[in-house]
């Protein structure tokens, strides 16, 4: 697992290199101004310069978000276990669930500051919104999808709608989970992102925000570097969690 994480990771570097290296040549030798696009090498010297400032607004934004993803993702598997359960509250819960899903995160992140003030409340609540649909949907169909021999034999046991849940229902969705809970937590960070637009004082969504105003893409595009770096860092720690659980599992197993 860890040398093909290390290939992968050193392929994908490689790339990003090729890329900054193409980038470099056209900017200089097309002229391009700085205010309309950055030389990759300009933002490298810009983050190298100031490595602490990128690191404490990141701290921000990486904070919002993880309590956003924790608050989100922990909703969305009660609302999932629920629907599983019940086709009643199926039928109640999901057109919710999509509702969430269809609201428009840049519409409603004003409101939200409006109505939590400029703090970190509105950002871990947009972040928490953003990351319930895709780990509710994979909750619910997880938690559906068990083996039907299984079921009957825990049936047959007498075993209780707890004792399914926990021995049978939860082991056999961790896949579906592990897969939701990859896909909110990049949401997560877009979502703390977009709510720090809305009025903030701290965090990278401040600073793309701030260096754009003043034309500095240096920085801006050094802030979206960032992001892009802790992003990555997250599907790492993220597939080396789910191999390390899973091993039991084909997915698993495939994985390492």
């Amino acid at each position: 697992m860890r040398t093909r994480l290390a290939t992968d990771l050193l392929i994908a570097a490689l790339a990003l290199a090729v890329l900054a290296g193409l980038l470099e040549i056209w900017v200089r030798i097309a002229a391009v101004p700085s205010y309309l696009f950055p030389a990759p090498s300009s933002v490298l010297v810009r983050l190298v310069e100031d490595p602490t400032f990128f690191a404490l607004e990141a701290a921000v934004t990486v904070i919002e978000a993880t309590f956003g993803f924790l608050i989100g993702v922990s909703a969305a598997f009660i609302v999932g276990a629920l629907m599983a359960h019940s086709r009643a509250l199926e039928r109640a819960l999901y057109p919710l669930a999509v509702l969430v899903k269809l609201t428009p995160i840049v519409a409603v992140a004003p409101l939200f500051t409006l109505w939590f003030g400029f703090g970190s409340a509105p950002k871990v609540a947009i972040a928490a919104l953003i990351t319930f649909f895709p780990m509710v949907v994979n909750a619910f169909v997880g938690l559906r999808d068990v083996d039907p021999q299984e079921l009957a034999f825990l049936q047959v046991l007498d075993a209780s709608r707890w004792e399914v849940f926990r021995t049978l229902r939860v082991p056999s969705s961790l896949p579906y989970l592990f897969s939701g809970a990859r896909i909110s937590a990049n949401l997560a960070l877009i979502g703390a992102v977009v709510a720090e637009w809305t009025g903030a004082d701290r965090g990278l969504g401040r600073v793309i925000l701030v260096a754009n105003a003043n034309l500095d893409l240096a920085t801006l595009f050094g802030a979206v570097l960032v992001l892009v770096l802790i992003g990555v860092a997250v599907n790492v720690a993220a597939s080396t969690v789910e191999v390390r659980v899973l091993h039991w599992h084909p997915l698993g197993q495939e994985t390492a």
